[in-house]
């Protein structure tokens, strides 16, 4: 069992939507991984973080670069995720991530998140996905 494997209410879902948010959250969790980060999304995808909106491949990349400014690691653990029923591809996520902190120390908060799946060329990837935390806990 993975690291970022969640829990899910007895409903049926995607196991490709499973794995995809396994390695999204893999992925956000490697400093150096940028360019595989934005694959998984569409090309004219929407990311709000917190108050930050980044729409596209371009906004996207500059928003995870940025994201990784203050922080030397990051570790998500996706705990709960809830698809919105049968069959869904949108889904509202629970969870917790731990950062170490570039000035030393380490920060850590709860988030929640709404994210919409799509699959285009045999991919899941995401074309909207909405994170919502509290940006000040991060500066404690």
């Amino acid at each position: 069992m993975s690291a970022y494997t969640s829990s899910y209410p007895p409903v049926d879902f995607d196991s490709a939507y499973k794995q995809f948010f396994e390695t999204f959250y893999a992925t956000s969790d490697t400093p150096d991984a940028h360019e595989k980060y934005i694959t998984h999304f569409t090309k004219d995808a929407t990311l709000i973080m917190a108050s930050k909106k980044a729409v596209g491949s371009d906004q996207i990349l500059a928003l995870r670069k940025g994201m990784w400014e203050r922080v030397s690691s990051r570790s998500h653990q996706p705990l709960k995720i809830f698809p919105f029923g049968d069959g869904a591809d949108e889904v509202m996520l629970y969870g917790t991530v731990k950062y170490g902190l570039k000035a030393g120390g380490e920060s850590g908060l709860e988030w929640a998140a709404r994210a919409h799946l799509v699959k285009e060329d045999g991919m899941v990837k995401m074309d909207f996905y909405q994170v919502y935390l509290d940006t000040g806990a991060q500066a404690k």
